[in-house]
């Protein structure tokens, strides 16, 4: 137990650091590819967040490894996951394009399509791990952080889908791929944090939004309440 408890504190911290990356750095670094997503600069930046995005997939499976005991389901996520992520890069990438698939919008509405379900997947086992067990400890405070950023992430993915269905979704017309994922993640990060994102969406997508900012501020009381409520590890020792 103390192993699995260090090795999911490792797994929690590693995914909470590049959550944190992929979350400031797309949203000061994402001017340039709205204004040309084909320049040199917004090509390398796209290859940039493509590796971080890659990365992250195999950070959230390698986690869900210490969450369940489910072999099946653990083969049947990576196959997924990866699958996914190689699909797209494959067909995305800026430098080059290994394949080239003819339906642009069907692409990327798989790859999001497959993304989020395994994303809310990954939510669900991690807060049943952090609502379980009689003491606080690391593993369950980076834990929390990580579900609240995965959230603010996933919901991104949520709004790329209705976008992609109903173009111009966000209340203004941005080319599908990096530049209206970008900005759907900026505006449920805006939700989360209750600043004002200055966009008109449409009515789906409002609501949507209504439901993740209620979901945001019911999770933190739950988290308070919960770990603050919880004896140290140390207690238990004395």
């Amino acid at each position: 137990m103390r192993e699995l408890q260090q090795e999911k504190t490792k797994d929690y911290r590693n995914i909470v650091m590049l959550q944190i990356i992929i979350v400031v750095f797309g949203l000061t670094l994402t001017q340039p590819i709205l204004e040309d997503s084909k320049s040199e600069l917004s090509k390398f930046i796209i290859s940039i967040f493509s590796f971080f995005g890659a990365l992250y997939t195999y950070l959230l499976w390698d986690l869900l490894r210490n969450l369940t005991k489910s072999r099946a389901l653990l083969v049947i996520l990576f196959t997924l996951l990866f699958g996914s992520v190689a699909l797209g890069i494959l067909s995305e990438f800026p430098y080059y394009h290994i394949i080239t698939i003819a339906n642009r919008q069907a692409l990327l509405l798989t790859v999001h399509g497959l993304l989020f379900p395994i994303e809310v997947i990954v939510i669900s086992y991690a807060m049943y791990d952090i609502f379980s067990g009689s003491h606080l400890t690391p593993d369950k405070l980076w834990g929390a952080a990580c579900v609240f950023l995965m959230v603010g992430i996933s919901f991104g993915s949520l709004y790329d889908i209705v976008t992609i269905l109903q173009y111009g979704g966000l209340g203004k017309e941005i080319e599908l791929g990096f530049p209206n994922y970008a900005e759907c993640i900026n505006f449920s990060f805006s939700i989360l944090g209750g600043v004002d994102h200055g966009l008109e969406p449409i009515k789906l997508i409002r609501n949507i939004s209504t439901l993740e900012g209620v979901f945001g501020s019911l999770y933190g009381m739950l988290i308070i309440g919960k770990l603050l409520g919880l004896p140290r590890e140390e207690e238990k020792k004395n």
